[in-house]
């Protein structure tokens, strides 16, 4: 199975059109939120139509730059992952959208302990091919604005440690772009598609309906 992974759009529609390889051989999206640019939400929109044109698998939470109203419109296309499990192909697919409390001027902006409670509905379960999606990244993972400064969530970090997704996605922290391991897990920021035309692509294969990850490569259009 081969997974399409962005986040970060920003508004950015033209550039999705450099994307039509992947989406035709990926079989399904992640989208770790930001459809809209900074500061103009109605540069959301725009962004879920096209994406929605190009794929019918589409997963996706939102960002920080999102209004937390335009989820009903993810509701409506039948994308949105938020606090919720979502089954596809065998794997199970579980969203936080917004990003943390920093400089409460963007739309969606939460404490750590309400991004992290739209992963409650895990608690009770044990799951297995379980992939997360989070606009906001893990503490020390994929996170770092510079040499000194992680910006991730400290207790994300720990409900990883604890549930033991097979993936996680994240995004929001353009200069985090890249891989890391949490334990077994592996957590990718894509970056900023719209800024710099960064994705990223997961290869799974599956044996006696457990899935293992084969591959996750950083790319650029």
């Amino acid at each position: 199975m081969k997974l399409l992974i962005l986040s970060d759009i920003h508004g950015n529609v033209k550039d999705l059109e450099k994307l039509e390889g992947e989406f035709k051989t990926c079989d399904a999206v992640l989208f770790a939120g930001d459809f809209a640019e900074c500061f103009k939400t109605e540069t959301a929109k725009p962004v879920l139509e096209e994406l929605c044109k190009r794929h019918e698998n589409i997963f996706a939470v939102l960002g920080n730059c999102d209004d937390p109203d335009f989820s009903e419109d993810l509701d409506n296309a039948d994308i949105n992952c938020e606090a919720s499990l979502n089954f596809y192909e065998g794997l199970c697919i579980c969203g936080s959208g917004g990003g943390s409390i920093f400089t409460g001027k963007t739309a969606n902006e939460r404490t750590e302990e309400d991004l992290l409670s739209d992963f409650d509905i895990l608690k009770s379960e044990n799951i297995s091919n379980l992939i997360l999606i989070s606009h906001n990244p893990p503490k020390d993972a994929c996170d770092s604005v510079n040499e000194t400064l992680h910006a991730g969530s400290a207790i994300f970090t720990k409900l990883i440690e604890d549930v033991k997704p097979m993936l996680v996605v994240c995004g929001h922290i353009h200069e985090g772009a890249g891989t890391a391991k949490i334990g077994d897990t592996l957590v990718v920021n894509p970056g900023s598609f719209g800024e710099s035309g960064s994705y990223a692509v997961a290869e799974l294969s599956k044996k006696d309906g457990e899935y293992n990850l084969v591959s996750c490569e950083m790319k650029r259009i």
